[in-house]
């Protein structure tokens, strides 16, 4: 079989190995501090065969027989093509069983997104980052990944070939300040509570000037990945802040990747939080038109086909009980809410008589409880529902009541728990012993209902106190925040030149040596330019600022739209330009200086009714191994505009030493 796979123009993805050439849009972005993240080279990338065959998806007119070859030197990757093209066959047709069929079945744009997204899971299965839990992340992302293509199946919002990568790549924002920033991150971590999305969000830009979903959609945007996935990327965790049009097909998409996520969430969840997450999930069912039914069977398939994709890349899932009976309520209880609030109290005990016990007291007085058999699962449990108060037996195997108290206070949930610790002995010495570890109360053995009822009162005023704590340095974390956000705006404007919108000469130095390190770095073309417009003085002289300063700004619009994607314009002067060039060799940036000339020399200039004509001189160079540092580089190029102006204007010349 041969048959050659042509590129539409949407399907363009620049080389893995390179700087970006296409710019994410402003209002989904943090430019200028993702610009900095792409320059260190750190981000997460694809490797090995992946990266092959990424390569050769880019080629024009490449053939079927072409890309099954390089396919087929990864065994692994040839599993996962079937399986995902599997996945996309309508109900009734045979099934896909030859890289061939797959190919054609998933489609060039899909095969590049699956090498780059299993190739991510396969490099980046570990790290350094202590508190970010990598294999939870590739197994909620796997989870996502499956829900959001049966989603996208069931619901027609948008193609469903690309689907299952983009939910594997949704939350690749996270995985990447692991990468970059393990130490900071896992600090931020440690910090945030679990589904706490938007303190979390805040933490990260306040530490990096950006969130985990800002960058993701950058990355991507630069991937290749279609605009109509990556916006919603962006927004998905807080969808009700996002500005798309209800009804839209970026809305619904939206909607969607939110979905799949709180799907993955249910999936992982522990068996006692998952009822509690079905409100949530059927809600944002509805907002895809998806009744009850219709949406606990599909997530039934979800997380049926989430164990086979996790047997498959050997990541570990779990078992979920049936999603219709989740949903159901549960029996009403009629018991009062206790005094001072309800509780959630963790029960760690090794005999089964005293657990019995505790939960029937602790539930006829309104609280929730759960139980733990022995300290190793009560530490684990403590991690994931964070209990207001833990009520534990001092002798237990393995890990006694000591040793579990003394490893909850080195945590930071752990720290704010309630202990209160059970004994069959009242000594002194032992009590003492108890306290320095870490215990607030103790009861002893036999337990009785109206002393236990007393304790618990005690542990709320103090569990009140701390609540309210808490909401006081949030409120001082938000003016923080707020602050913070002030701060980085007004810088940003200290960088900004406010007649053209353009980065000023500041941010160009500071993004030049940048560029600059990365350059020797990597052992990479850097070129830039120096842009005079021509007998700028001659025109405020003759008709005054005000037209000189629309003459600046409609010649600035004219040099922005004649740049290339990766090219990065700022105003340094008066009339002049500096533009920096990353991997652009003094060739390529010359076509380039001549493709921006002709264009301001070709658009007409409307100033106060006058029609001017506009020109400019540019000098063109590249930096060489002898260049000292960026202001060499610099004087080179402006030594070429002065000779363009020497040559009569209007032209683009490079300065020779020699």
């Amino acid at each position: 079989m041969h048959m050659t796979l042509r590129h539409s123009p949407a399907d363009g993805i620049r080389s893995l190995m390179s700087p970006p050439t296409a710019q994410p849009t402003q209002d989904i972005t943090a430019p200028a501090r993702y610009e900095q993240v792409r320059a260190s080279g750190d981000l997460p990338s694809p490797k090995g065969a992946a990266l092959a065959i990424i390569r050769l998806t880019q080629k024009e007119n490449v053939t079927l027989s072409e890309l099954a070859h390089v396919i087929k030197a990864d065994p692994a990757f040839v599993g996962r093509l079937i399986k995902a093209a599997n996945g996309l066959n309508a109900l009734g047709r045979r099934p896909v069983v030859s890289i061939q069929d797959a190919l054609v079945v998933l489609g060039l744009p899909a095969v590049r997104s699956l090498a780059l997204g299993f190739s991510l899971l396969s490099e980046y299965s570990g790290g350094n980052c202590r508190n970010f839990d990598y294999n939870r992340f590739w197994a909620r992302s796997l989870a996502t990944a499956t829900a959001l293509q049966a989603l996208v199946m069931r619901t027609r919002v948008a193609p469903a070939d690309e689907a299952f990568s983009v939910g594997l790549l949704a939350h690749i924002g996270e995985l990447a300040l692991a990468t970059l920033f393990p130490d900071e991150y896992s600090e931020i971590l440690g910090r945030a509570l679990p589904d706490a999305v938007e303190t979390l969000g805040q933490y990260e830009r306040d530490a990096f000037a950006m969130t985990h979903c800002e960058l993701a959609a950058s990355m991507m945007l630069d991937w290749g990945i279609p605009k109509l996935f990556a916006e919603p990327v962006f927004h998905f965790e807080t969808p009700e802040k996002a500005r798309f049009v209800e009804g839209s097909r970026p809305h619904a998409v939206m909607y969607a990747l939110a979905l799949a996520s709180h799907v993955a969430d249910v999936c992982l969840a522990v068996d006692a939080e998952r009822r509690q997450k079905m409100p949530q999930l059927l809600l944002l069912g509805s907002k895809l038109s998806l009744d009850a039914e219709s949406l606990t069977t599909l997530c039934d398939k979800v997380a049926h086909d989430w164990q086979e994709w996790g047997d498959l890349l050997k990541i570990a899932t779990t078992t979920v009980p049936p999603f219709k009976e989740l949903s159901e309520a549960p029996q009403a209880q009629s018991v009062d809410a206790p005094r001072g609030g309800r509780l959630r109290i963790l029960v760690v005990d090794d005999h089964q008589s005293a657990r019995l016990l505790l939960t029937t007291m602790l539930s006829r007085l309104g609280h929730e409880v759960f139980e733990a058999t022995d300290g190793k699962q009560g530490f684990d449990m403590a991690a994931d529902l964070q209990p207001q108060l833990a009520i534990i037996d001092w002798m237990m195997p393995e890990m006694d009541g000591m040793e579990l108290t003394k490893a909850l206070r080195q945590t930071k949930h752990g720290r704010g728990i309630y202990v209160l610790i059970l004994t069959a002995l009242e000594e002194d010495d032992r009590l003492i012993e108890a306290f320095e570890a870490g215990v607030d109360d103790y009861m002893t053995k036999p337990l009785k209902p109206r002393v236990l009822a007393a304790r618990l009162r005690a542990g709320q005023r103090v569990i009140q106190l701390q609540r309210e704590i808490e909401k006081d340095s949030e409120e001082i974390r938000r003016f923080a925040a707020e602050l913070t956000v002030t701060n980085r705006r007004l810088q940003e404007a200290a960088l900004t030149d406010s007649l053209t919108g353009f980065p000023n000469r500041r941010y160009a130095m500071e993004r030049l040596q940048q560029d600059w390190a990365a350059s020797k770095r990597n052992k990479r073309s850097l070129s830039c330019m120096v842009i005079d417009l021509d007998n700028f003085k001659k025109i405020n002289d003759t008709f005054g600022h005000d037209v000189g300063d629309t003459v600046l700004k409609q010649t600035a619009a004219a040099l922005k739209g004649a740049l290339r994607a990766q090219d990065v314009i700022c105003r340094v002067g008066g009339d002049e330009f500096l533009v920096i060039c990353p991997d652009s060799t003094l060739d390529a940036a010359v076509a380039a200086a001549e493709r921006i000339r002709n264009a301001v020399e070709t658009v007409p200039i409307m100033a106060n009714m006058l029609n001017l004509a506009s020109s400019v001189s540019i000098g063109v160079a590249e930096r060489e191994p002898a260049m000292p540092d960026i202001d060499a580089l610099i004087k080179r190029a402006d030594q070429g505009a002065y000779a363009s102006k020497g040559r009569g204007r209007n032209c683009v010349s490079v300065f020779h030493p020699d």
